[in-house]
């Protein structure tokens, strides 16, 4: 591959080898002089686009968004009129990112299902909601595949860059969609045999996403060098998918004969606890980062609904745990602790932590309202997923109270929730189309500003 010239600090050229080079060759005085390197973005391997030092315009807003240059071809990634791909190329930068996608459909599925306001024909609905996307998820993974074969060592880099490897835990998130909805829709409570086999899928899933995610931060810890200044609601996924092994169990459980149910409730309830423990001990360094450097870049502000979704999705998880026992559930004969106290409780932390997820929600929607993104990231779909398990939360908290005004409330939410994500479904098409995305640097296959 011909060799592109990079202007160096000194005014020299210092030579980029191209696809699969490691890292951008820009001389060590430059990065250590100049942190704030702007109008200097690159492609694939070694890419300095939406960087957190772009992201970070001296603590605050009211800064352009940077240039990028993809030095491979020497063209403007923004421009209107930059050079189209072909697909085979294009396909290098489908990322993990795209699973987002298919756990938001998922998520919109369970919220028709538990509508509190049901009208004839919305479970239909949500059925043909929860078939596509089966097929959608499927169709990431054919996708996936396709670029792991056609442009080989992208697995390894993909898994092991500092920015998209984050992402990678997206695609238990939307496996965690289709059990859960697999069980809202798709099972019938007679049959005894698909209730075991959701019981042995429950357990795989269980020991999958713990060993992923000690396995993720454990090679995060040791490899990677992330400045805290730099910190984005990203760094909670990898916790996320074995949190949301308490909500499989909130939704199974209670479906489940007894011998099943009680196992299945104190593994989620300890899976919970893991994956909101976690995700406290990140929102310190979020708050932080907040406070000290601002709001992140307008094109990444719309990540931070990812910090509503562990409060909220626990909220769901606890109260569905505590009806999904059995209603003589005694964990020792004579043990004072019981049902007629189990249950108030779980309404009583379930509303304790729905209300910071309330606090999250607004502090999202007030900097996206403030300055809203220019381009379409795959990053939009943080306003879908964890915004339905704040929502079905409200739902579950004004059922257990029986409070008519806390379900419309809920059922507002879910309208305002199926607009947007009508309209990113409609943006990433569109985004797809004019190749806004699935382009030289303008994915998630770019660096995030550390890894220099």
């Amino acid at each position: 591959m011909e060799e592109t010239g990079i202007p160096s600090a000194s005014g020299n050229t210092t030579p980029y080898q191209g696809i699969g080079a490691p890292f951008l060759a820009v001389s060590p005085e430059k990065l250590v002089t100049e942190p704030h390197i702007e109008n200097e973005s690159l492609s694939t391997s070694g890419t300095r686009v939406n960087s957190p030092d772009a992201s970070i315009h001296e603590g605050k807003e009211g800064h352009e968004l940077e240039e990028a240059k993809d030095p491979l071809d020497g063209i403007d990634i923004y421009d209107p009129d930059r050079p189209k791909f072909k697909l085979a190329r294009r396909i290098a930068h489908f990322t993990w990112a795209w699973f987002t996608l298919s756990m938001s459909t998922g998520g919109l599925a369970l919220l028709m299902y538990a509508q509190p306001h049901q009208f004839p024909g919305l479970r239909q609905i949500g059925f043909f909601v929860y078939v596509a996307n089966i097929i959608i998820f499927a169709g990431i993974v054919v996708a996936m595949c396709s670029r792991w074969f056609l442009h080989r060592g992208t697995f390894i880099s993909s898994i092991t860059h500092s920015r998209e490897a984050f992402f990678v835990p997206t695609i238990f998130l939307a496996i965690a969609t289709i059990i859960t909805g697999t069980q809202r829709y798709a099972i019938a409570e007679e049959n005894d045999s698909v209730v075991w086999l959701i019981s042995t899928l429950f357990w795989v899933y269980v020991v999958a996403s713990l060993a992923f995610a000690i396995g993720q931060y454990s090679y995060v810890f040791k490899t990677h060098d992330l400045g805290l200044h730099t910190m984005m609601p990203t760094w909670i996924l990898p916790i996320f998918p074995i949190m949301l092994s308490g909500t499989i169990a909130s939704v199974i459980a209670e479906t489940q004969p007894q011998m099943n149910a009680v196992p299945i409730v104190v593994a989620g309830i300890t899976c919970q606890g893991l994956g909101l423990s976690v995700a406290f001990m990140m929102y310190a360094h979020m708050v932080g980062r907040l406070m000290s450097r601002g709001l992140p870049n307008r094109e990444h502000r719309t990540g931070l609904y990812m910090n509503v979704g562990p409060p909220a999705f626990t909220a769901l998880a606890v109260i569905g745990m505590a009806n999904g026992l059995p209603d003589q559930f005694d964990i020792n004969e004579g043990m004072v602790l019981d049902m007629k106290i189990i249950r108030p409780m779980a309404v009583v932390a379930a509303i304790f932590l729905w209300a910071l997820s309330l606090w999250w929600f607004g502090i999202a929607t007030i900097s996206v309202i403030v300055s809203p993104p220019q381009y379409f990231h795959l990053n939009w779909w943080a306003a879908v997923f964890p915004n339905t398990g704040f929502i079905l939360a409200t739902i579950s908290i004004g059922n257990e109270l029986q409070h008519e005004g806390i379900q419309w409330f809920a059922t507002g939410l879910s309208v305002c929730l199926l607009c947007s994500y009508c309209f990113v479904l409609v943006s990433l098409v569109r985004a797809v189309i004019i190749q806004d995305i699935m382009y030289p640097g303008r994915d998630e296959d770019v660096l995030d500003g550390t890894d220099n």
